[in-house]
């Protein structure tokens, strides 16, 4: 399955937290994010992570993009609702097509959490009949 990853700036220490806690899980998966994100769980997970442009620049496009070419199998945006910053993507869209196209998407670890230990599972397996 098609992972992506996204995190506000405020988030992205909680993200490679994630990623380390579930790196056993997330590595049996293609594992996407924008740039900044990306680069940071590779560091700190130690996992293979295709990265499209930083989130700001043009990466939450693309992942939108992913999205509604349905390639995207599952979206964990971990989004900061007190301080995001202007350069911050706004998840707005992100869960307007999630919600458009029936990708699973979290926005908070407890979801996350939840979603990735479902997608172990085996839960999530009902996506391959969209492809």
């Amino acid at each position: 399955m098609k992972i992506v990853l996204i995190a506000h700036d405020a988030k992205k220490k909680l993200m490679q937290n994630f990623c380390i806690a579930y790196r056993g899980i997330l590595n049996k998966h293609d594992i996407y994010a924008t740039g900044t994100t990306g680069r940071l769980v590779e560091e700190a997970a130690n996992l293979l992570v295709h990265k499209y442009l930083a989130g700001h620049l043009g990466g939450v496009q693309q992942v939108g993009a992913g999205i509604e070419a349905n390639e995207i199998d599952l979206v964990i945006f971990l989004r900061d609702p007190l301080t995001q910053k202007q350069n911050d993507p706004n998840p707005d869209n992100i869960m307007h097509l999630c919600d458009m196209h029936n990708i699973p998407i979290a926005t908070n670890l407890a979801t996350a959490e939840l979603l990735v230990k479902s997608l172990d599972r085996g839960d999530l397996e009902w996506r391959e009949m969209y492809k």
